[in-house]
């Protein structure tokens, strides 16, 4: 108690004086940005007004039967060719590209490729469209500021977050657990949950719903139901036949990655807006932290000039979307394009008397 009394006065005097030395330089600290420049607001992104006028005009938003977004798409030829998320858009012939002012337009498929889960379409009334010209990703490094189109009217900021590589694919999945208790009794496999938020839920199968067919193979065991499922891709669609209260029905499913179901079983939105179809078997993929949906994958990344250097694929989580390289795609997407507007030419027509052989003549 006395050590306290003596020391006391020393370690007030100490404090008034820390205290005056600090006062000036708290009056000195100013924030260097307004409260208005700190936010994602109109002027943080005015000097990238340019390049966002340039990703809307360089792409569009493609439309699913029920008028939903359900990819964004990138110009890769003047007369209406484009490219985008194969396995978002398993029929494309029931979409429609809607693009600025221009009336809808009705699309063909020309060609998938399951390997880079892009899909080479073609706006069929759309002409003059300014289109992409992808360049080599090589110099692109981690940290680096990148960007891409996002809802088809803005433009979101990121930056390279990981090193590229190749992803590992884990299978395909529909999001129901099973078990065989229909077997030595009925026809089929029954359905004992379905995953929130999957495959199974989105077509419409029910718990108690009865499988009969898959891909149309009967099954009668839960393990043949996930061989047929584990020998197809993400994205793809299989048939399947099913029973609900002694009434057979059947519908289509649409497969995810085994990774996104697992994730998201108890349909919790991890991801703030969702994950892709597909999130993983990519041989190459440029990882970055840019804010997406996944209806903004198939769209074009580029650097902050502009250059176009990759393509959005895979939306993955909160912070995490995949972009596939310029260099594992361009080479085939414009060899695709080049055979589809010169198609091989068709033989000439012969006449009958020259496609016949000769008869045969005798002496006379």
């Amino acid at each position: 108690m006395t050590l306290m009394k003596t020391y006391l006065p020393v370690l007030s005097s100490v404090l008034l004086v820390a205290t005056a030395i600090s006062l000036p330089c708290q009056a000195e600290l100013k924030a260097p940005l307004l409260p208005e420049e700190t936010t994602n607001g109109k002027s943080t992104l005015a000097p990238l007004d340019p390049l966002q006028d340039q990703l809307a005009q360089n792409t569009a938003v493609l439309f699913n039967k029920k008028g939903l977004p359900a990819a964004t798409l990138t110009w890769v030829g003047a007369d209406g060719y484009f490219i985008t998320k194969a396995s978002e858009v398993p029929r494309m012939e029931e979409c429609q590209v809607h693009y600025a002012a221009r009336p809808h337009s009705a699309v063909r498929e020309i060609r998938r490729d399951v390997k880079s889960d892009l899909v080479l379409g073609q706006a069929v009334t759309m002409r003059d469209v300014p289109a992409i010209q992808f360049q080599p990703s090589n110099g692109l490094t981690f940290g680096q500021w990148i960007a891409s189109p996002a809802g088809g009217k803005h433009v979101k900021l990121g930056v390279v977050s990981a090193n590229r590589r190749a992803i590992k694919g884990f299978g395909a999945a529909i999001g129901v657990r099973m078990d065989d208790q229909m077997k030595g009794k009925a026809k089929g496999v029954r359905i004992i949950g379905v995953a929130e938020d999957s495959p199974a839920a989105a077509a419409g199968l029910r718990a108690n719903d009865i499988m009969l067919e898959l891909a149309g193979e009967s099954v009668q065991e839960y393990r043949r139901v996930n061989e047929i499922i584990s020998q197809r891709q993400p994205g793809e669609e299989i048939e399947v036949k099913f029973k609900r209260n002694d009434t057979e029905k059947s519908l289509y499913v649409r497969l995810a990655s085994r990774t996104k179901v697992l994730s998201n079983w108890e349909g919790e939105d991890f991801a703030n807006g969702g994950i892709s179809i597909r999130t993983d078997n990519f041989s190459e993929v440029i990882q970055h932290d840019m804010p997406l949906h996944p209806s903004d994958m198939g769209g074009v990344v580029t650097d902050l000039l502009g250059h176009a250097i990759g393509i959005n694929i895979a939306r993955v989580d909160r912070v995490t979307t995949f972009a596939l390289p310029t260099e594992r795609f361009w080479p085939l997407i414009q060899e695709w394009m080049q055979k589809d507007r010169h198609p091989p030419k068709a033989l000439p027509a012969t006449t009958a008397s020259a496609a016949a052989p000769a008869a045969p003549t005798s002496n006379p």
